[in-house]
């Protein structure tokens, strides 16, 4: 009987026990899965942005390939749209530009010259008509031959054909003057390309080049950053991507540090998720996870510097 007994207590105690581990292991599981919760809505989420104008930032270069001969602009410097920023060498595009502009006088002149010829052939068609019309006068008067009559009226063709020629050398001539303002366009137009000049209003960042210097085409020689917003450009993980919107506000501060600098707004994200780019180590670099870039619109531009890296805090 005490056998008995004793082997009862001891199923009660593991029946016991195996109840209190279960109560913990779901207690467990609901804290688990609260935690999990908090962890995929939060409040607010980080991104590292780096500063950038709206219009984002260009990189200068020339069209046509040249030695620098003067700077007409300098780091820090606000320009308009199409302000000069450097001068190439332009001697041969100037000595083709002023050899067109040399033809046009001269062309001029051999249209008046033209027009001058075809108004003797018309006083001279006038005198012919009139001179036919008194030798049929005095034909029919008896007063000259058959031969005479015929030597008047053949006058009249034949000048009447070589002003038909006039006219078409003082046209041809009109011609070649849109010839030769076409071709001082053309040369207008390459010593305009010897200029670089500010492909919209805004600041110089930076030059790398000097005058005296060879420049090739189409290779940066500085930035340039256009007039207007600045923004903080930032990458947000996929895992949160779909909460960011269009108008929430975001928290400016420097790498690590809790510091406001200024404040922002969302105004643009991107309608698709895309392989990491900004701060990147490498363009090759594998990529378990897909960002969406987000733009924010500063709200005091002048506490940050352009190509500052910062954090965006954007509340949720």
């Amino acid at each position: 009987m005490k056998k008995l007994s004793f082997y009862l207590l001891v199923v009660s105690l593991f029946w016991l026990a195996c109840g209190k581990k279960e109560a913990s292991t779901e207690s467990a599981v609901k804290a688990a899965s609260v935690d999990s919760t908090r962890v995929l809505s939060p409040s607010e989420v980080l991104g590292i942005a780096i500063i950038e104008p709206a219009g984002r930032l260009v990189e200068m270069a020339s069209e046509q390939s040249g030695v620098v001969t003067k700077l007409h602009a300098s780091i820090g410097q606000e320009l308009k749209a199409g302000a000069p920023i450097l001068q190439l060498t332009s001697s041969l595009e100037s000595a083709q530009l002023a050899q067109a502009r040399s033809k046009i006088a001269s062309q001029n002149s051999a249209i008046i010259s033209a027009k001058a010829n075809l108004q003797l052939l018309q006083v001279r068609l006038t005198k012919a008509q009139a001179d036919l019309q008194r030798e049929e006068d005095l034909f029919r008067g008896k007063a000259i031959t058959q031969q005479q009559l015929d030597d008047a009226r053949a006058q009249i063709p034949d000048l009447n054909q070589q002003m038909r020629a006039q006219e078409a050398v003082v046209k041809e001539q009109e011609m070649r003057v849109g010839e030769i303002q076409a071709d001082i366009q053309y040369f207008q137009t390459a010593l305009d390309q010897r200029m670089v000049r500010a492909p919209a209003s805004g600041t110089v960042l930076s030059l790398d080049i000097r005058e005296g210097e060879f420049l090739n085409a189409q290779t940066p020689f500085g930035e340039f950053a256009p007039a207007g917003p600045v923004i903080a450009v930032t990458e947000i993980d996929e895992l949160f991507a779909d909460r960011v919107q269009v108008g929430q506000i975001v928290l400016i501060r420097p790498q690590g540090s809790d510091n406001i600098l200024t404040t922002g707004k969302v105004v643009l994200t991107s309608p698709y998720l895309r392989r990491k780019s900004l701060f990147s180590e490498k363009a090759g670099d594998l990529e378990d996870r897909r960002v969406r870039e987000v733009r924010v619109q500063l709200d005091d531009p002048s506490k940050v510097l352009l190509g500052a890296r910062v954090e965006c805090l954007i509340q949720l």
